[in-house]
């Protein structure tokens, strides 16, 4: 089981929140909003780590992806996703590429996309509180 850590403020990161959320129907990931600091202050993820984007931890907690690294590793564990992951990483530049087209959207997802007026609270979620109403 892995934890995706996604900003539940986010337009964009909802929206693919609930399409992995509705794929994967918590089979592989549980989801934590970026706004439950509870939850994210017991597993030592500060603002600072949220700022960077979106986080994937497993479940130990011993290995943690951020940014685009993170949305490799959801590719990847998904079906058929290795093939893809793979091929991506073969393309020269593609990497770089990526790395750099998630760090413009990540730092302009609220202009770009819009923000929620309520924090998301995905139905597959792990949660430390229950969800504001």
């Amino acid at each position: 089981m892995y934890h995706l850590i996604y900003d539940g403020n986010c337009n964009l990161c909802v929206t693919f929140t609930r399409l992995l959320e509705t794929f994967d129907q918590g089979q592989l990931f549980h989801y934590v909003p970026m706004q439950d600091r509870t939850q994210l202050e017991q597993w030592g993820i500060s603002g600072e780590d949220c700022a960077l984007g979106m986080i994937l931890v497993d479940e130990t907690r011993d290995r943690r992806w951020q940014g685009s690294d993170a949305a490799e590793e959801i590719i990847r564990l998904l079906p058929l996703g290795s093939g893809f992951v793979a091929a991506y990483r073969l393309l020269p530049g593609a990497k770089w590429l990526g790395d750099r087209t998630y760090e413009q959207i990540r730092d302009n997802r609220y202009s770009w996309f819009g923000s929620r007026s309520q924090t998301y609270w995905a139905t597959c979620a792990s949660r430390s509180t229950p969800p504001e109403p």
